[in-house]
């Protein structure tokens, strides 16, 4: 196993290295794995069409990577530490024998139902061993799983069940979230009235509900299992076949499909995972998100388990039995390296330090945050609280379609900053431009995050649908992709991403980053959580509307109102104070944690008719209420 950058000199080093030769770069680090047969060219690309090949001619298979090559020498080593969401269900724990077994086990039962190389895998299941065995199962066949989050509606799985043309669902009869049980069969069951692809349903017995099995299509896990052996070959992979397809929604209509390849993601989540959480043998890692996201795929899955490491895996939510429940579990398994979202780190905040001080959490390292800009409140909380000054914070940016972390600090490694996600990882050329496409050199600048060239984990396309690939990603700036985020880079070159575009307000010429405007907000101790949106203003062409969550009902909101406001002008300046400010009681966010902006923007426009696809939140009565006290 190559060794992880541990000075800032060797950062610097190695960042350059991979700028001026990235095909010689990504090759060295493609020697470290195992492969059927080597590559005949490191890279081809056009960002025009697009199309991108990594490792080109070369055969494998990740889960060969994954296990088996770790079966010699840490064979008996814990894979994935397991913790139920009841507390008194007893924990499992995983070897990488046992896991290598239980994979090829399910390999065969795929294979007995009918699964071929290409076939798509729908995967909708809760957050048990089961998923990561199926996940990989599918991979060692040449299968492309396609896992839909557990919390989705009957009609968001058909969706994708239907744009991917999946052969086989497998699902669970339920599953424990908190104090809920989803009925997952039966939701699948509703969604299969309309998915003519699906031959078979596979069903895991986790919670005893009553469920329907239909003959000659639902079968049991468990009656499969027993008629399948722990021996399966791996089916050898092109570099380029697709490895999975994973679906975001879209800012209009359907979600996409987004398809990760099989080589260069592998290269690329092993290399960011070692370095940016600065991984040591033995450590004990928890990433908290769930494997239906990108965040699940790449940090619970594939990241820790290509580099050897014990990853843990939770069925739960941070706030079951109570809000102590995460630092409970750090304390039980002596977590050394923790990963989570700000919207977590805020919510928990918000429960008290009641919930924190019981525990002791000097096993932690390392910390840190995904899936949003974190503001600087909840960074200062996480660090002096979780951290107790002492396990640097990596606040990670990188999105579904990138596959892999791609700015952010190396923790311990190089030097972090609140809110800033702070340096590109080695083989990323981030730039920044202006509106006009031109790039902003230098430092203390602000404007349009895009890359300019390509990096192994990238995604390849949409999933039938190539043309809206490219006009997503590569049409609005010539020869780059375009991230959709804000950035500015600081003057000592640090990155700070600012939020969506769209969330990027133009306020009487003056651009605001959301992020920045919120992080302010949020200082004020009666404020738990803010979303700024802009609207159509007659004077100054957008307004700022803030939508405020308060630690407890307002006295006065006027008073309320021009506090908050004040901060704002003291933290960023007049220019950026709130023309209107809502108080709510919940914010429309998706399964993962992410405030839907653009729904929010359409009701301070007043456009309530069309708000888009919807089927990704939360919980959708908060419209309701959002839009019937809108300002």
């Amino acid at each position: 196993m190559e060794k992880n950058i541990n000075s800032f000199e060797e950062y610097e080093k190695e960042y350059e290295k991979s700028i001026k030769n990235p095909e010689g770069f990504w090759e060295e680090k493609a020697n470290n794995f195992t492969w059927q047969k080597k590559w005949n060219k490191v890279l081809s690309w056009d960002f025009t069409t697009p199309e991108i090949k990594w490792f080109e001619g070369g055969k494998l298979n990740i889960t060969e990577n994954c296990l088996d090559r770790h079966l010699i020498s840490r064979g008996d080593q814990i894979a994935i530490k397991w913790i139920a969401n009841d507390p008194s269900e007893k924990n499992r724990n995983i070897s990488y024998k046992e896991l290598h077994a239980e994979v090829c086990k399910f390999s065969n039962v795929l294979k007995n139902n009918g699964v071929k190389k290409g076939d798509r895998i729908c995967l909708y299941m809760p957050m048990v061993p089961e998923l990561a065995i199926a996940v990989l199962a599918c991979a060692r066949i040449g299968a492309i799983h396609s896992v839909v989050f557990a919390g989705f509606s009957a009609k968001s799985l058909s969706d994708r069940i239907n744009d991917a043309n999946c052969k086989i669902l497998v699902t669970a009869d339920g599953g424990y979230r908190g104090n809920k049980t989803t009925p997952l069969k039966e939701i699948s069951d509703d969604a299969m009235k309309n998915t003519p692809s699906i031959k078979k349903c596979i069903v895991l017995k986790r919670t005893n509900l009553n469920i329907t099995m239909q003959n000659n299509r639902d079968v049991w896990w468990h009656d499969e299992i027993k008629k399948s052996n722990n021996k399966c070959s791996i089916e050898i992979m092109d570099s380029e076949d697709p490895l999975f397809i994973l679906y975001t929604s879209g800012s209009t209509g359907k979600p996409k499909g987004i398809q990760h390849s099989t080589a260069g993601y592998m290269i690329y989540t092993e290399y960011s995972f070692r370095n940016v959480f600065q991984y040591n043998k033995g450590d004990i890692y928890w990433c908290t998100a769930d494997i239906g996201w990108i965040t699940g795929h790449s940090y619970i899955i594939y990241g820790p388990l290509l580099a050897g490491a014990t990853t843990l895996m939770f069925e739960g939510v941070p706030s079951y039995p109570d809000a102590g429940r995460f630092w409970k579990i750090v304390e039980e398994n002596k977590v050394n390296i923790f990963y989570t979202a700000p919207t977590a780190i805020r919510a928990l905040e918000a429960n008290g330090l009641e919930f924190v001080t019981p525990y002791d959490l000097s096993s932690l390292r390392v910390l840190g945050t995904v899936g949003e800009p974190i503001n600087e409140d909840a960074w200062h909380w996480y660090d002096k609280e979780i951290g107790k000054e002492n396990a640097p914070i990596v606040d990670t940016w990188w999105q579904t379609e990138t596959g892999g972390i791609m700015i952010s600090n190396l923790a311990g490694v190089t030097p972090s900053k609140p809110c800033f996600a702070t340096l590109p990882l080695p083989g990323i050329q981030p730039c920044i431009l202006d509106d006009n496409g031109d790039e902003l050199k230098g430092n203390s600048v602000t404007g349009r995050l895009c890359v300019k060239f390509p990096w192994p984990s990238m995604a390849r396309t949409i999933y039938g649908d190539h043309q809206r690939f490219k006009e997503t990603y590569f049409s609005t700036f010539t020869n780059k992709y375009f991230t959709g985020d804000g950035c500015l880079r600081d003057e000592n070159g640090m990155y700070r991403i600012t939020g969506r575009v769209d969330d990027v307000l133009i306020v009487s010429g003056h651009n605001l980053g959301t992020a920045e405007i919120e992080s302010a907000m949020d200082e004020h101790p009666n404020v738990c959580e803010t979303a700024i949106v802009g609207y159509t203003h007659p004077i100054k062409g957008n307004g700022i509307y803030a939508y405020i969550i308060c630690h407890e009902k307002p006295k006065n909101e006027n008073i309320l109102k021009k506090e908050i406001n004040n901060i704002v002008t003291k933290e960023v300046g007049p220019i950026a104070k709130a023309d209107k400010i809502q108080f709510v009681n919940g914010l429309p966010k998706t399964r993962s944690g992410k405030i839907m902006r653009r729904i929010l923007r359409k009701i301070a426009e007043g456009d309530t008719n069309n708000l888009g696809d919807t089927s990704t939140l939360l919980d959708p009565s908060v419209i309701e209420e959002i839009k019937r006290n809108v300002q």
